[in-house]
């Protein structure tokens, strides 16, 4: 499965769709996902990817992890594997 595949996934769970019902321009409001809603995908991207992720759930627009849509998510965490691989 691939980085995209896994969080799509995760996401799907989270709003409780299928994967393939997620777009990657989907914003986590439009799938329905709420602020614990996206506290539990950020957990679930930490936990599966063994990353850790930039995330203030206090004041989540002050975070450098870009949850604007999936497709920013997939990106973020794919340039966190990247500088945490070094």
């Amino acid at each position: 499965m691939t980085t995209d595949d896994r969080i799509i996934a995760i996401i799907a769970e989270q709003a409780m769709l299928e994967p393939g019902d997620v777009t990657l321009d989907a914003s986590l409001a439009d799938l329905g996902i709420d602020s614990l809603g996206l506290v539990e995908c950020i957990f679930a991207i930490e936990e599966g990817f063994d990353i850790t992720v930039p995330f203030n759930a206090n004041d989540p627009t002050a975070s450098d992890f870009d949850i604007s849509s999936v497709g920013a998510i997939i990106a973020a965490v794919k340039q966190l594997q990247a500088d945490q691989a070094g």
